[in-house]
């Protein structure tokens, strides 16, 4: 049994609280809101986030970070990627040395662009980094449905150690030790999510999303390996799986704010009514520049970030893929 604490209390933070204290560690969950601890408290639920699901007995939960931090074997980071930096930062002085740091999140910094593990290791030099991402909706295991998900670490013994913590009867863990390309896939799948979700919104057909899928699996890949991941990672869980589970889930937040947009709806429209960070907006701003940075084509990122930044109506963005020069596959 390890001490641990989940650094934020989401959907996904919750839930893998519920993970670790399945599999027997003890486990603290903290917020930054002394409300939300004491609704936890309370209820032993997180209505905010995950209603109906009952949270195993026995999980600490607390407002204080420096209490979550204290005597952890490792500090779950699950916070969304643009907190991600306040987080590190209030995080200094309360940091051990040896403690593993996993982050949880799928996306990018909004002001450096580093990919999560990138902002964590520059904040905490001395202590080992890991990820956790692949397809794995917090709704579903937090309701201990069977889910295989992919650790990655640079070291091989940080990478054994996140798998023994997670895996159980309804976790299946795998190790990648290609930790950019992990990454990559769990932010960049967000872009093709809210594309899909556009294209069921203005009322396209099963065809229009399997193109847009697969085209934008192509636009993954081809940033992924010029920022240097591997190629075969995109076709693994946290790539083709992440990305099938997110364009196609009833769960996934981008593609509903997709869904929403391509019905009408403005951005600041969109958010108001989740009330939830949906990654895919910073994501699409951060891979249109990335591209240009690096000289990739990604049309259907593109047309993302036209949307959502430069006021192009959803309704012109069909038309104008779809009269893109002819060319090989």
């Amino acid at each position: 049994m390890a001490k641990i604490a989940v650094i934020g209390a989401g959907s996904w933070g919750t839930a893998l609280a519920l993970v670790l204290k399945d599999n027997g560690h003890e486990v603290t969950l903290w917020s930054l809101e002394p409300e939300h601890i004491e609704e936890l408290k309370r209820l032993n639920e997180n209505p905010r986030y995950l209603p109906g699901v009952r949270l195993p007995e026995g999980i600490f939960y607390t407002a204080d970070l420096a209490e979550a931090a204290r005597d952890k074997a490792m500090l779950v980071l699950a916070v969304p990627s643009h907190a991600m930096r306040p987080v590190t930062a209030s995080l200094r002085g309360l940091v051990a040395d040896g403690q593993l740091l996993l982050s949880v999140a799928k996306g990018f910094d909004p002001d450096t662009h580093a990919r999560m593990s990138e902002l964590i290791a520059a904040a905490f030099p001395p202590n080992p980094v890991a990820v956790l991402s692949g397809p794995s909706h917090a709704e579903e295991v937090s309701r201990r449905i069977p889910t295989a998900i992919v650790a990655a670490a640079s070291d091989e013994a940080v990478m054994r150690q996140t798998q023994e913590y997670f895996s159980n009867d309804y976790m299946r863990v795998y190790a990648n030790a290609d930790v950019c390309g992990v990454e990559l896939g769990g932010a960049l799948k967000n872009v093709v999510a809210l594309a899909c979700g556009i294209c069921y919104g203005l009322g396209c057909g099963d065809n229009t999303e399997a193109a847009v899928l697969t085209r934008g699996l192509k636009e993954i890949v081809r940033l992924g390996v010029r920022l240097g991941a591997r190629e075969t990672t995109f076709y693994g869980l946290s790539g083709m799986g992440d990305l099938v589970v997110t364009c196609g889930s009833r769960h996934s937040r981008n593609r509903t704010a997709g869904i929403m947009l391509g019905q009408g709806k403005s951005l600041a429209d969109v958010r108001a009514e989740m009330g939830m960070v949906v990654e895919g907006v910073n994501a699409a701003r951060i891979a249109h520049a990335l591209a240009a940075e690096h000289n990739v084509e990604m049309p259907i990122t593109e047309a993302i970030y036209r949307v959502l930044y430069e006021a192009c109506p959803v309704s012109r963005l069909t038309e104008e893929l779809m009269r893109r020069d002819v060319k090989p596959e």
